[in-house]
């Protein structure tokens, strides 16, 4: 990543959730939540830092206590990459860096997710990448897992809680589950927060689609990492033994 004289990485943490109040401080083998995932993260050689970033005094603090580097934002914000946003303007990231947005509730984060997510950066003129992986039609049937739709030079064509493509031959094959992780360069950001949510993000409730509306490529790469995500209280045991294990 020599192209890039700074990559960096920022931790969206609300403490309002309405499945789980308060998960970026709950408690995985004695260190809350969002130090396992900052944790994680700083393990990727290539970014300069990894910044949390909350709109609540509470998760501020405990940043403080547990020296993660920490910046407080609006509670406003409609999404978390407006948060991000605003993180990066406060850390003065430059406008030609690249910043990644790492979900909050990731404590098992692999760090060759970054690095998958980064690869497209040092091959061409990317503005905004994220990860997708392969799943099974079964498992596509559900719209909480978003399918990607991607071109053959790994540009996103659409992304969707539908079933898509739809298999009208029953022809079969997998299909691409969408990871919410993404980088995009400052330039991008910035543009992101210009725009008002564009229709098909508002009737698909994915942020993502509002670069796509407005002209914005969004590069994927396929990565062979899993994601074990924080979406409920009863998630955090299997978490726990996930990061035991690897300890």
């Amino acid at each position: 990543m020599s192209t890039f004289p700074e990559c960096h990485a920022i931790i969206p943490a609300r403490y309002e959730s309405s499945r789980f109040p308060g998960k970026p401080l709950a408690e995985i083998l004695g260190k809350p939540m969002f130090w396992h995932v900052w944790n994680r993260a700083r393990l990727c050689d290539g970014l300069t830092g990894v910044t949390l970033a909350t709109d609540d005094e509470r998760i501020f603090e405990a940043a403080r206590r547990h020296e993660v580097p920490v910046v407080m934002t609006s509670s406003e914000h409609a999404s978390g990459t407006d948060r991000v946003l605003e993180a990066a303007r406060k850390i003065k990231a430059d406008p030609e860096s690249v910043i990644v947005n790492i979900q909050g509730d990731e404590p098992c984060l692999e760090p060759g997710m970054i690095d998958d997510l980064l690869r497209p950066f040092s091959r061409c003129r990317a503005m905004v990448t994220t990860l997708a992986s392969r799943m099974t039609p079964d498992e596509a049937e559900s719209p909480d897992r978003v399918k990607a739709v991607i071109s053959a030079d790994g540009r996103a064509l659409y992304f969707s809680r539908a079933k898509v493509p739809f298999d009208r031959d029953g022809s079969g094959g997998d299909y691409h589950l969408h990871i919410g992780l993404y980088a995009f360069r400052m330039q991008a950001l910035m543009r992101f927060g210009e725009l008002e949510p564009s229709p098909l993000e508002r009737r698909e409730k994915l942020e993502q689609l509002r670069f796509l509306e407005n002209g914005i490529d969004i590069h994927v790469t396929e990565t062979a990492h899993a994601c074990h995500g924080v979406d409920r209280p009863e998630d955090l045991e299997t978490v726990t033994a996930i990061l035991e294990r690897n300890r």
